[in-house]
């Protein structure tokens, strides 16, 4: 695919990259392509995982086009279906996504990524959320990021927009694993590869479950599960592929996933 976002598949992996030189700011128009890319991606029972990563090796995203929003761009204008960088809005977005932050990693850059199940950093990557300095408020990390780490800590990075290293992003949590720039995307691809190789349908539970938990008390979510209120929940619960993992457990070997 060409334009800002280049795209690669690999069996049920989607890589996705921004590439828009020089930083991979991401525009109206960019985000309305990326909406559409992981709509089509949630949408396609082929695809299992996705990756989102920046092109070069200096920036992952920095976030909004401020250059565009100079030439007109709204900071409120149309982002498309999934909201900034086509997921923090998605709705139903029930597969797995990675995030291989290759460098600066800031505003709604780190947005992006904390839209992701799973970040994986370069060992040079930083993060930060620098909107204070701007004059703007960083929307959806103010609601996301002090869920994720201690709150003080998220407070700190809104407050201030000090920047952080790898090493201190991964001690507070937001990041699951540091890896030497060339190694990045060979440990993505395989933590992706392991991804596919899953139950799709538990993988669709697991996400549907964790988002209603962060709105609602423990026994409010537990009692949906076990009435089967959760469509993701009710659809597994029906499946051959639960059957499947029994049958393989019983037999004790591996089981053979067609998410259905």
């Amino acid at each position: 695919m060409t334009g800002p976002i280049k795209t690669r598949r690999e069996g049920g992996i989607l890589e996705v990259t921004i590439d828009r030189p020089k930083a991979n700011a991401i525009d109206l128009v960019t985000s309305r392509i990326m909406g559409e890319i992981f709509r089509d991606f949630r949408d396609d029972e082929t695809l299992r995982v996705a990756i989102i990563t920046g092109a070069g090796e200096k920036f992952f995203c920095p976030g909004w086009d401020l250059k565009a929003a100079a030439d007109g761009d709204a900071v409120d204008g149309d982002y498309g279906i999934g909201g900034f960088g086509g997921m923090q809005e998605l709705r139903d977005l029930n597969k797995p996504v990675i995030a291989a932050i290759n460098g600066i990693c800031c505003g709604g850059g780190l947005e992006v990524a904390l839209s992701a199940d799973m970040i994986l950093a370069a060992e040079h990557a930083t993060f930060a959320l620098p909107e204070i300095r701007s004059g703007t408020v960083a929307d959806a990390a103010s609601i996301k990021l002090p869920k994720r780490i201690p709150y003080h800590i998220a407070m700190d990075m809104l407050l201030t927009g000090r920047w952080l290293d790898a090493a201190e992003a991964h001690r507070w949590g937001f990041v699951n694993e540091i890896l030497p720039a060339a190694k990045l995307m060979e440990r993505v691809w395989e933590l992706a590869r392991l991804l596919e190789s899953g139950p799709p349908l538990v993988y669709a539970a697991i996400k549907e479950v964790v988002r209603a938990a962060e709105g609602e008390d423990f026994q409010t979510t537990m009692n949906k599960i076990t009435k089967r209120q959760f469509k993701t929940v009710d659809i597994l619960y029906s499946s051959d592929d639960q059957l499947e993992g029994a049958r393989a457990f019983s037999e004790k070997r591996n089981p053979v996933w067609k998410g259905k």
